[in-house]
């Protein structure tokens, strides 16, 4: 097996991981604005649908990532969930942005909660085994680093390409509800097909990896589950994970109130603001990508959290009228930003070596899983408690309800980034380490074919 990856691979990876990163992209930014401004439900209950929906994959991630390591197919593990998954995906991301013809409060508030509860469900049987296919295509250190490269930039291009869709559909399209239904129907389409580029691009790459995959673990889950805890390099990883997804995902859901309610400015310049973040940040991360090859993963956070963090408590400063420097904000946090979306999940191909190496089972989907439900639990509990403080806030006073969209917007991910960089300087596996643990495998390896 070929330890590179073809500009074929990586690009039919990069086109499934975008497409799914469109509609994620439009919840972070849109849905708690969609449900309290344009469906009507209160903050607090639009907190609690997406906290709901999120905590259900307390169920569906870890037996998903553990069926997903366990099935047996002749398009291995990973392929089946994808091609099964990907219709359902699209039904509940168009759902997802339908106003019901329903009028309680109680009746909206369940509708958008079977919707969460499915499109959850459904975005995990897709991103969990399309994550696990990303560690899985190389066992090489810098391809590892660069096929997440390539996953961070699709995921950052795909928020920006949703944010430019909703802006032309804002603009050509006058009924808000119809703004969010079309937008809701495209994102659909484009996600299947996506997924199914990727499916017919990546499966060539990755047919050796089938006759090479360990026996499947004789542990239950519950086993399994207490068995990934206890690697220590991990419980840094996806506290790093957590810590970097809670703080982007707040300040992504506080941003249209901060741009609106703050700055006073109009609806398009909360996306071109958007725009601005995420669009320094995948142009930055070619040269992370450099920086990553000649240093290492911990050396490239530590070089790019800060530039974050100094964003961060710039935001918070940010006075109404001060547009152009509201915008000059936004490029230095993207340019630290990119940093985040690349390090985290280009580390945890290199933890699941060092568990086979203690324990001789691979576990991609389980480790995954526990990563991918503990940022979602964790987003869920922040957004939640976001949307509770807005009412709160907005029931004492104007005054104090700004107060509490910049704390939020800047001061929470400050506290956060902090916690990642101490997740980041405890991380033991450096590239010598990771080298070690793969020259070790390699023998453990080919150990039984010279018996």
């Amino acid at each position: 097996m070929s330890t590179r990856l073809s500009f074929q691979t990586k690009f039919a990876y990069g086109v499934g991981e975008l497409g799914t990163a469109i509609p994620i992209g439009l919840s972070i930014f849109y849905l708690l604005f969609f449900l309290t401004e344009v469906v009507g439900l209160s903050p607090t209950l639009a907190g609690t649908v997406l906290l709901l929906g999120r905590v259900w994959d307390a169920v569906n991630d870890p037996v998903i990532g553990w069926l997903s390591d366990r099935t047996q197919s002749r398009w291995g593990r990973r392929y089946p969930w994808l091609v099964l998954g990907a219709l359902p995906l699209g039904f509940f991301c168009f759902m997802q942005w339908i106003v019901p013809p329903l009028e309680s409060q109680t009746s909206l508030f369940v509708y958008y909660v079977l919707m969460a509860m499915g499109g959850y469900a459904a975005f995990s049987v897709i991103i969990l085994p399309m994550v696990a296919i990303a560690t899985e295509l190389t066992p090489d250190y810098d391809e590892r680093t660069s096929i997440m490269s390539v996953r961070s930039a699709a995921n950052i291009i795909g928020s920006v390409v949703g944010l430019v869709l909703a802006q032309i559909i804002f603009v050509l399209v006058d009924d808000t509800r119809r703004q969010y239904m079309i937008l809701g129907g495209v994102s659909a389409v484009l996600i299947v097909l996506a997924i199914a580029v990727c499916v017919v691009g990546t499966y060539g790459q990755y047919r050796p990896v089938m006759r090479q995959q360990p026996e499947l673990s004789p542990h239950t889950i519950g086993q399994q589950l207490r068995q990934v805890f206890r690697n220590s390099a991990f419980r840094w990883v996806m506290g790093l994970y957590l810590c970097y997804w809670v703080g982007v995902q707040v300040t992504a859901a506080m941003l249209p109130y901060f741009v609106t309610d703050w700055m006073a400015l109009g609806e398009q310049h909360f996306t071109q603001m958007a725009i601005a973040v995420q669009g320094s940040s995948v142009v930055m991360l070619p040269l992370w990508l450099w920086v990553t090859k000649r240093t290492s993963k911990q050396m490239v956070y530590f070089a790019g959290a800060p530039l974050a963090l100094i964003g961060m408590c710039l935001l918070g400063c940010v006075q109404p009228g001060q547009i152009a420097l509201m915008y000059s904000v936004g490029i230095v946090i993207g340019i630290g930003l990119s940093t985040f979306y690349l390090v985290p999940l280009s580390m945890l191909p290199d933890v699941i070596d060092d568990e086979e190496l203690r324990t001789g089972e691979r576990q991609e989907g389980m480790f995954i899983s526990l990563m991918v439900f503990l940022q979602k639990v964790g987003v869920a509990i922040a957004i939640f408690l976001s949307g509770w403080m807005l009412d709160w806030a907005g029931q004492i006073s104007p005054d104090t309800r700004l107060l509490v969209i910049r704390l939020l917007a800047s001061a929470l991910p400050c506290l956060l980034i902090f916690g990642g960089l101490y997740c980041v300087y405890r991380y033991p596996l450096t590239r010598r380490a990771h080298h070690r643990i793969r020259l070790q495998l390699e023998r453990s390896r080919k150990q039984p074919q010279s018996h």
